[in-house]
């Protein structure tokens, strides 16, 4: 099975996207299943996790939706706030439906990201990881130390970590993100999305041998079981099309990757990390 792991759809008159502005009008448009299945046909793709855009309970309610109304949609990454007292209560709505697969921490929307470790989200987040509950981690480089904090206290977690954690490839962010991305692949229970990245580049003048680096190294530290490919369709629009995203990963794959490893990064490990 082959599989985007990672991928949106959104209808700008539901009102609670609110970075998509008309400021971006290559974004500012509804995207819906019959605008992504051709793209998904060409590149023989079974289907696609489907992960939230917008930080409200509604949008995880139109995207199960969505869900069942298309075969191609196989699973559903929807959001929760664990500092609302009734996260619980949503999670457990969300987790009957057949298509909920997991939830996203939109960390890097938070001003301060410490608050992640403040006594309350810490105990809500070893309740679902010892409920083995698979959970999307959103931040960008600069959050990673208090991440990587949040990891050593809920060693247990599911969790991946998406758009390889967001360094500036526009500026050759290395260093920091190097070695922030290696101790978090120590942590077994923590996957990494090789999803992203044409966004965190100059949108303009990217090129494909910039992203190798980045690409190389994540597979080296996490291997074979625990990358996944993810188009990031239709934000990645910004910079590049579907085929280019493809083929930026492509390129970048070790000569020593065989039909194995690859299939794993296409589609094995997130039907496996997100028990489709």
């Amino acid at each position: 099975m082959r599989i985007d792991a990672h991928q949106h759809y959104w209808s700008i008159a539901r009102g609670d996207y609110g970075w998509i502005t008309p400021e971006i009008p290559k974004l500012y448009r509804d995207f819906l299943p019959a605008d992504l299945e051709p793209h998904l046909r060409v590149h023989g793709l079974d289907g696609t996790i489907l992960v939230q855009a917008a930080p409200t309970v509604s949008e995880t309610d139109f995207m199960l939706r969505l869900a069942e109304q298309t075969p191609s949609i196989l699973g559903v990454v929807g959001w929760l706030d664990l500092f609302d007292p009734n996260h619980r209560l949503h999670y457990e709505r969300f987790s009957r439906h057949p298509k909920f697969a997991a939830f996203r921490i939109m960390i890097q929307d938070m001003p301060d990201a410490a608050r992640i470790l403040e006594p309350a989200f810490v105990k809500a987040l070893k309740g679902y990881a010892g409920d083995d509950v698979p959970i999307d981690l959103l931040i960008v480089s600069g959050q990673l130390p208090p991440v990587l904090e949040l990891l050593r206290q809920v060693p247990n977690l599911r969790g991946v970590i998406d758009h390889i954690g967001k360094p500036s490839i526009r500026s050759d962010e290395w260093e920091s993100w190097a070695e922030a991305m290696s101790q978090a692949a120590a942590f077994p229970g923590i996957h990494c999305k090789i999803s992203g990245m044409v966004t965190e580049a100059d949108h303009e003048s990217w090129d494909y041998e910039e992203f190798a680096p980045y690409v190389q190294h994540i597979l080296e530290i996490f291997g074979p079981d625990r990358v996944m490919f993810g188009s990031d369709w239709p934000v990645c629009l910004l910079a590049a099309g579907y085929d280019e995203v493809i083929e930026i990963v492509r390129r970048a794959l070790p000569k020593s990757w065989g039909e194995e490893e690859q299939s794993r990064l296409f589609g094995v490990n997130a039907k496996e990390f997100y028990k489709l």
